[in-house]
């Protein structure tokens, strides 16, 4: 299996804190992590850990965070051909995360923004050859809806995780797409509908597929995820697990449901085990550390794979 994954990188400053401070308040933080992260290289790490063949194309700026960056990919087995530099600043996510495993997260794109449709031209041969292309918004939409368009192109089915949240985001061009991924409030504002329970959703969630979009697929936390198709909804019950960090989970789910539906085409099994993933993550700290290998997520879930 190859993905191609086209998206964002970040340097993860995460703080575990008590509560959030109030506005001109100063309080202290018990712990802090220093860790890699964006949506585009948490997705693609854990395709990899899992096994796949992933093709990163992303920017990296090029201060202390961009060799770190660059060194993480290669040592999680993805291909750095298109990892390209640029001046400025590399992506940034400061990260807060609550004594209840609640997290708030501020995005600085830095060279993410300056990731191009010229440079998707450029890796256009390699990204040829994968059977899966992966997107996120922490880059520009004038790309997002150029790698949409390539992976048309090149009947190349299309995975957007549309997140973080953008309003501006044209469902009209992202219809071509085979899934859509975002979780209860992306899909809010995405369709402009009440999202309180699960008739809600389901409601909010046919508008995506009104538009044309083959699978939407909403992930509901520790609920599951609710998927809906020309075959109808189902919905796919989560895992009961003890939370202590939330970061990267839907990144987490994202990866895995890539590696397996490459791998098998099952969309139902594929959401299934991307459930066990996800739960498995929010156990551990941070966020790609995580992420489970193929060998240790065998292990701990003999049985259910």
């Amino acid at each position: 299996m190859k993905i191609a994954v086209i998206g964002s990188n970040n340097v993860d400053l995460i703080s575990y804190i008590h509560r959030m401070p109030a506005v001109g308040e100063t309080i202290e933080a018990p712990d802090f992590r220093l860790g890699c992260g964006g949506k585009g290289a948490n997705q693609a790490v854990a395709a990899s850990r899992l096994g796949s063949e992933v093709l990163m194309v992303t920017r990296v700026g090029n201060d202390l965070f961009a060799e770190n960056t660059v060194a993480n990919f290669k040592e999680n087995g993805i291909d750095d051909k298109y990892i390209l530099r640029t001046e400025g600043s590399s992506g940034v996510a400061p990260i807060f995360v609550d004594e209840k495993s609640n997290n708030s997260i501020i995005i600085i794109k830095g060279a993410n923004a300056l990731l191009s449709p010229a440079d998707l031209d450029n890796a256009r041969d390699d990204i040829a050859t994968c059977q899966l292309i992966v997107l996120q918004l922490e880059i520009s939409l004038e790309t997002v809806y150029a790698a949409i368009d390539l992976g048309k192109e090149l009947g190349i089915p299309v995975l957007l995780n549309p997140a973080p949240a953008a309003p501006e985001l044209s469902l009209e061009r992202v219809r071509t797409v085979d899934f859509i991924m975002p979780n209860e409030t992306e899909l809010e504002l995405l369709s402009g509908m009440p999202v309180e329970s699960i008739e809600d959703i389901k409601n909010a969630a046919h508008v995506l597929r009104d538009v044309g979009i083959a699978n939407v697929i909403v992930t509901l936390g520790a609920r599951g995820v609710l998927w809906i198709s020309e075959h109808g909804e189902q919905i796919i019950e989560g895992n009961a697990v003890d939370a202590l960090d939330t970061t990267g989970a839907g990144d987490a789910f994202i990866g895995c449901f890539s590696h397996y539906w490459a791998k098998t085409g099952d969309v139902a099994e594929s959401l299934r085990i991307a459930n066990l993933y996800a739960g498995d993550s929010v156990t551990k700290y941070g966020t790609q550390t995580s992420y489970a290998t193929a060998s240790e997520f065998e292990e701990k879930f003999a049985g259910q794979l």
